[in-house]
């Protein structure tokens, strides 16, 4: 069984990323006019993954899985206080089942090619991560978790030009906040093949 002290790190690493995106996600990134499709969470949620898969490869699904459940409570728990409860809400969703789904896939894939795994988790763990996480923290058909905490709609529904049309502004958030976690996970592939050597799976693990 591995034990609390050796994965806590990677708990802590976990729990600070989330609880930093959950706050910069509420502010678009208004550089070289991408305010209206992409935010600055786009730019550090990604790493989660990297934490997710490093676990994943030194200890197995296992020790994955309970740094993930222990990041989601306590991300959830700093999201509440450092954002609005809808944003917790749909954040720690969102985590937990992009997560899980990329400790999965990351374990389907680990003896494949060294880049294979990481890449292809992250992938599907952001698309789904993206889905989830907007869907819930803006679109206006939830905007009723709002009004249980007493608070104004956080809604981004309305409309904005997009791709020659009109999309409401929390799907061009989206696609943006999608484009931008693919083009990190392949940034993040550098990190994770310079610690290979460094965390080599656990004996236990195959």
């Amino acid at each position: 069984m591995t034990s609390t002290l050796r994965v806590l790190p990677f708990v802590a690493a976990m729990a600070i990323i989330v609880a930093v995106s959950n706050v910069l996600v509420q502010y678009p990134f208004e550089h070289l006019g991408l305010g209206e499709i992409l935010t600055w969470g786009a730019f550090t949620y990604p790493v989660a993954f990297l934490v997710n898969d490093l676990t994943n490869r030194r200890f197995g699904t296992g020790a994955a899985r309970r740094v993930v459940l222990a990041g989601f409570v306590i991300a959830v728990a700093l999201s509440v206080w450092l954002a609005t409860p809808r944003i917790a809400i749909a954040s720690g969703s969102a985590f937990l089942v992009a997560q899980l789904l990329d400790t999965a896939v990351f374990d389907r894939l680990r003896g494949q090619a060294w880049w294979q795994a990481p890449f292809v988790s992250t992938l599907v763990g952001s698309a789904l991560d993206t889905v989830l996480f907007f869907g819930l923290a803006f679109s206006s058909a939830f905007a009723g978790i709002d009004a249980l905490f007493g608070m104004e709609d956080g809604s981004l529904a309305f409309a904005v030009p997009f791709l020659g049309g009109q999309a409401p502004l929390w799907v061009s958030l989206a696609l943006g906040d999608f484009a931008v976690k693919i083009l990190i996970g392949l940034a993040m592939l550098a990190p994770y093949g310079a610690l290979l050597s460094v965390l080599r799976p656990a004996p236990a693990v195959r």
